[in-house]
């Protein structure tokens, strides 16, 4: 379902169109990224253990540390905010579009993990799994809600098409549906 905000609704399917822009974009960098083969002599062993990366790269010092779990948290964060301006929703439940875009970039996450398993010089680490869902997570939480609740300010302060969807889609939520109840009708068995 698509909120207008304007009379013709050209600005939202804009925002939109840039969402689903901007996120195809993204996710080809982080594939480009993360998928291509690496010239390395030796690469180390995978990592199946939670929390194991992450122990190792606090060992190294606090500013190795950071620039490694930075990465990690900053890799996929912008899906955080793509994906629901992809969607284009409005009138969501907050905790249910971080359920969403959590759960999708947790897939993301896994389904590029689970393509590096075949490519040369890449490692498999259960712990970019938890960092890139974390970066989501917080990119969501620290950009979209602000964003959502400056969009329908600024709709409030436009032609009010917000108001009267809500009322609209309360309306259609309350009609019970009309008419008879369809009957089958019965035929008798023959002797």
């Amino acid at each position: 379902m698509l909120v207008r905000h304007s009379s013709d609704g050209r600005s939202v399917i804009r925002f939109r169109a840039a969402g689903v822009v901007l996120l195809l974009a993204h996710l080809l960098f982080v594939c480009w990224l993360t998928l291509r083969p690496l010239d390395v002599p030796w690469v180390t062993a995978a990592n199946l253990r939670p929390f194991d990366g992450i122990r190792a790269d606090l060992s190294l010092g606090p500013a190795e540390a950071a620039r490694r779990i930075g990465e990690g948290l900053g890799v996929l964060a912008p899906l955080g905010v793509l994906l629901p301006m992809a969607g284009g929703r409005l009138l969501v439940s907050p905790w249910a579009s971080l359920a969403r875009t959590v759960a999708a970039g947790a897939l993301i996450s896994s389904a590029i993990e689970l393509g590096q398993t075949g490519v040369p010089g890449q490692v498999v680490d259960v712990d970019s799994i938890l960092l890139n869902t974390a970066g989501v997570a917080l990119a969501h939480l620290l950009v979209v809600p602000v964003c959502r609740v400056r969009l329908r300010r600024g709709n409030r302060a436009g032609a009010g098409d917000l108001s009267r969807f809500r009322h609209e889609s309360r309306a259609l939520r309350s009609e019970a549906p009309q008419g008879a109840t369809p009957t089958i009708s019965r035929v008798g068995i023959a002797p």
